[in-house]
């Protein structure tokens, strides 16, 4: 331990440079593959509210992740999840969505639910081994148009219980 290799997972409070480049490789991947209707992550100005909280995953020093939680009453929902591509398969997404479960966790919800992209294989993969189960559409998502939702994949996963 303690060798600098672990990933760090920390609160980003604001929207940092880091932040901004992060979401911002997000968006352009997505935006690749999938319309404007069919892509649901929350904006920047969005990510910094009060029931979101958002992370920061840093291997070696560098930042080369991101993720958050939306919180509303009855479920959680991870929101903005991506490490890049040159830090894939050392830990870092399992890193961010332990902290995310830990947050859940520590708010006394017990439902984290996710929306991820039929396309984002490595994504789904990883969700299943730590233990999410595909879904229905939950929330917003129930209420929006079949276009919009068609390339939606919804998991969730119980937490704390």
């Amino acid at each position: 331990m303690g060798d600098g290799n672990e990933v760090q997972i920390e609160p980003a409070l604001t929207a940092t440079d880091e932040v901004r480049s992060l979401v911002g490789e997000l968006e352009a991947v997505l935006s690749k593959e999938y319309s404007p209707e069919q892509r649901h992550g929350l904006t920047l100005d969005t990510i910094f509210q009060p029931n979101v909280r958002f992370f920061l995953a840093r291997l070696r020093g560098a930042a080369v992740g991101c993720g958050g939680v939306a919180l509303f009453p009855d479920f959680a929902e991870v929101k903005r999840m991506y490490v890049r591509h040159t830090a894939r398969g050392q830990g870092v997404a399992d890193a961010i969505l332990t902290r995310i479960e830990a947050e859940v966790h520590r708010t006394g919800l017990t439902m984290l639910r996710l929306e991820t992209g039929d396309r984002q294989i490595a994504a789904m993969r990883l969700y299943v081994r730590m233990g999410f189960r595909e879904c229905p559409a939950f929330g917003a998502y129930a209420l929006m148009a079949p276009q919009s939702i068609a390339s939606s994949v919804f998991f969730e996963k119980r937490i704390g219980a």
